[in-house]
């Protein structure tokens, strides 16, 4: 397999878009970067990089070449994943991404839970938002994905979809703790710490309030879910969330979540997705089901891909 080594260092190239930063970072000097990056054109009888003055970039051809690459990767990681399967010992490494909400409760249990069979296993779980997610998918970064959102959901590249609505967060001794359910008009007579308009729990919450002639104006604003529910943990404030990213109700803790009226709600959904067309390891399959399974007994699934 050494063409994967070149294959290695074109892709590091393109992603730095240095010759320099590539060599650094793969440990190797620029000429030999250079010339296994040359040695490749020339077999290919085509250039696939753009020289400038401040580095190279793809041209047409070397996207082409990229995407090519990463599909290889891909393939190769599946065919060790399936070696290993005969060998008896399930081994594999399995790239994620993830909305912050899923970070804090459910990926690591269900990692912990994955590896307890199989632990030979090794996960690399990306926080990102929601475009970020779905970037890392088509750049080959990830093999699959866990997000939020609040829009359509395209069925391309969705393997189970489940209603998940945002919540209110909040202390557990706050006036409004004791409801089991809250109106969005509520919310506004406590003062709000809410994630980045960004976020795609923010973007909900503003569209279910635009819909009913409300507006906020939030006290706290930040990109850290764990900061906010801090926050609400020792004030009067209010935070959304949607309840995966929450404790178990029956769990005791510095903060409750409680449910906002789905009268006053545009629905969000949790998609569980994978680029499309593409065949995943034998590792991240399985524990792609193995999500997909925890995800359906929890919540009503309200699509999937066909």
């Amino acid at each position: 397999m050494r063409h994967l080594t070149t294959f290695r260092v074109i892709e590091r190239v393109a992603k730095t878009g240095s010759i320099r930063r590539a060599a650094e970072e793969l440990a190797q000097t620029p000429s030999a970067i250079q010339r296994r990056v040359q040695a490749f054109e020339d077999e290919l009888g085509m250039p696939i990089f753009e020289r400038l003055s401040h580095g190279v970039r793809l041209n047409a051809a070397g996207e082409l070449v990229l995407h090519h690459i990463r599909t290889q990767f891909a393939d190769t990681d599946r065919l060790k994943s399936r070696l290993s399967d005969l060998s008896g010992v399930r081994r594999g490494h399995v790239p994620i991404a993830c909305s912050q909400a899923l970070a804090p409760y459910f990926l690591p249990e269900e990692i912990a839970r994955y590896r307890a069979a199989f632990p030979y296993v090794t996960f690399d779980v990306r926080v990102l938002d929601h475009g970020a997610a779905m970037q890392a998918l088509a750049d080959y970064a990830v093999d699959i994905a866990l997000i939020y959102g609040v829009d359509d959901i395209p069925a391309s590249d969705v393997v189970l979809a489940v209603e998940q609505n945002v919540a209110a967060v909040m202390a557990p001794t706050h006036p409004l703790a004791g409801r089991g359910t809250i109106r969005l008009r509520d919310l506004l007579a406590y003062p709000l710490a809410l994630p980045l308009k960004t976020f795609e729990g923010r973007r909900l919450l503003e569209r279910s309030l635009a819909r009913k002639s409300l507006s906020i104006a939030p006290q706290l604003e930040s990109n850290s879910f764990e900061f906010l529910k801090a926050h609400v943990a020792c004030t009067d404030a209010i935070t959304v969330q949607i309840p995966i990213g929450a404790p178990a109700p029956e769990t005791e803790g510095p903060t409750v979540c409680i449910p906002i009226d789905p009268r006053d709600l545009i629905p969000g959904h949790l998609t569980l997705r994978q680029l499309k067309g593409r065949t995943l390891s034998v590792a991240a399959a399985q524990f792609a089901d193995q999500i997909a399974r925890s995800l359906t007994a929890r919540f009503a699934p309200t699509e999937a891909a066909g």
